[in-house]
């Protein structure tokens, strides 16, 4: 007789792009084939797995994909409140028994599959953003500054007003009742998922993309240039403009280069890639698009291998998010072999960093100054802080992830 082929779901709301949560379900995916439960694929709009190979290194082209074959992305934040539907059709065709999902909008599914296993993985508690019960936390939409900047005016309150509702009305109470097992990013966002629901989570931190190597020979303090990489989409939170303004100036007279690399592929993210650029040229900086030329080169969709070739070549990599739950941009520099240098706040201050044993922390603009010049000037801390950040990476392997998944399913 042939054995039963067990059967699992990967839900998340958005596979068409990649990003953090995205790379989490790709792994997820693999880890659950790993653990012997076939996974199937969930989401909102269509998209083709088999640029995840090329994003990440992991192939997940061969399973099969529910979504709402849907191509329009004008109300892609809507989207998280319906990844369920076809998630349900998935579980029923297949006959899963685990649900692996980054989203919280599962209580549909929890009342139609009682028996169904479910994994809740939290790259944040939404709840603390669109709660008022949670507003003391200082996370509610109209405190964040990035949020609220967006979607605070007309017309976009008034999307903002109908995703909260409707995230509301599907959202389960309390993953720690809801779900079987509970994880998320780092220890700065378990602290969060305890004070709005009152448990611990699994930290399970995300894990490289197997296609970022981690350089086994990083090149020397004194072959490397006088610069400073950023890295991240073009979008309000990454503060690339508050760098701009508080920090570049102090670089350039201690000639040290600025490079900004980020994605601008939207509308909205092209539109503050030129605010960068304009704050750069009002305070006569000379801006340029080449890594190697001007004060600040700003850099949009640049491939990989010119990300890393320059990174090989810089001696510091910046980063200005507050409150960053994870910091994949940070672990992919510390790959590099880069020091880094972070806000002493978020993820990537307490899992990467860890609290300034792997990398240098500051809050105000003349601490992540005092910083840079520290390992862009001192051969010393630089090679300190290189091989600190080659030791945090070379734990964060996908086939750690897998392990933890597999621990997780043995246990139901």
């Amino acid at each position: 007789m042939c054995a039963v082929q067990l059967s699992s779901v990967v839900m998340h709301h958005y596979w068409g792009s990649p990003g953090g949560g995205q790379l989490v379900c790709a792994s997820a995916a693999y880890s659950l084939e790993k653990a012997g439960y076939r996974p199937a694929l969930a989401g909102t709009f269509s998209f083709d797995p088999s640029t995840y190979e090329k994003w990440y290194g992991i192939d997940i082209s061969g399973y099969k994909v529910y979504t709402f074959r849907l191509e329009p992305r004008a109300f892609g934040l809507l989207s998280r409140a319906f990844a369920w539907m076809p998630a349900k059709n998935a579980i029923k065709e297949t006959r899963s028994t685990i649900l692996f999902t980054d989203e919280g909008t599962y209580e549909p599914l929890r009342k139609s599959f009682e028996e169904i296993k479910i994994i809740e993985y939290v790259h944040f508690p939404i709840e603390a953003s669109i709660k008022k019960d949670y507003r003391s936390l200082g996370f509610y939409y109209k405190d964040d500054p990035y949020i609220y900047s967006r979607y605070g005016k007309f017309p976009l309150n008034v999307y903002w007003y109908i995703y909260r509702k409707l995230i509301s009305r599907y959202l389960r109470e309390n993953p720690f009742e809801s779900a079987n097992a509970v994880m998320t990013n780092s220890k700065w966002t378990a602290e969060v998922i305890k004070l709005v629901h009152g448990d611990y989570p699994v930290v399970v931190n995300p894990p490289l993309p197997p296609l970022m190597k981690i350089t086994s020979d990083p090149r020397p303090f004194e072959e490397r240039k006088s610069s400073v990489v950023m890295l991240g989409r073009f979008s309000e939170e990454k503060r690339y403009d508050w760098v701009i303004r508080e920090i570049a100036q102090s670089l350039k007279k201690e000639g040290i280069r600025l490079i900004i690399f980020g994605g601008a592929v939207t509308p909205t993210q092209k539109g503050y890639m030129n605010k960068v650029k304009n704050e750069a040229l009002k305070l006569g900086l000379k801006v340029s698009e080449s890594p190697e030329e001007g004060d600040v080169s700003i850099v949009p969709n640049a491939s990989r291998e010119t990300i890393n070739a320059v990174m090989d070549s810089s001696r510091a990599f910046l980063h200005a998010t507050i409150n960053e739950h994870w910091g994949i941009a940070v672990a992919e520099a510390m790959a590099r072999g880069l020091p880094v240098v972070v806000h002493k706040s978020g993820g990537a201050w307490s899992d990467l960093a860890e609290n300034g044993e792997n990398g240098l922390g500051y809050e105000e603009p003349q601490e992540a100054v005092s910083a840079l010049l520290r390992v862009t000037r001192d051969a010393d801390a630089f090679r300190k802080y290189s091989m600190k950040s080659l030791e945090r990476v070379s734990k964060l392997t996908l086939d750690n992830f897998s392990e933890k998944i597999k621990e997780t399913v043995k246990k139901f």
